[in-house]
């Protein structure tokens, strides 16, 4: 399985919160691609600075520890997410949809706006 993680799944693996089991489990299976996007990190680093977001001084190096592969925003990524129905209007979940569908990853998420599009989600 190919897994995408929505910014706050990443910080919730990341802190030790719970999640949902089979996200967990699925998370946690080597033999699973679980990808994080540059849309995340540009977002935690925003929020961050804006003091409106606790996150790791060392995003870096916690993404790699997990074994997490790194997914880079690419124009095709950027065109898809700007031709998305106007059901979502946070800038990063646009992006982070349009990877999933341009590269066909499953997205692991609590935002219940994800499945007004055509993507696969995973409750987390």
């Amino acid at each position: 399985m190919r897994l995408l993680l929505d910014t706050h799944v990443l910080l919730w693996w990341l802190a030790d919160i719970e999640l949902a089991p089979r996200a967990r489990d699925e998370i946690a299976d080597p033999a699973n691609t679980v990808a994080v996007s540059a849309a995340s990190a540009w977002e935690i680093s925003i929020k961050k600075a804006l003091g409106k977001l606790s996150a790791p001084d060392d995003l870096v190096q916690q993404i790699q520890a997990s074994d997490f592969a790194p997914l880079p925003i690419e124009i095709s990524h950027a065109l898809a997410a700007g031709q998305l129905p106007r059901h979502h209007d946070d800038p990063f979940d646009r992006m982070l949809i349009a990877q999933a569908q341009t590269d066909q990853l499953t997205i692991v998420t609590r935002d219940k706006r994800f499945a007004d599009y055509d993507v696969a989600v995973m409750s987390a």
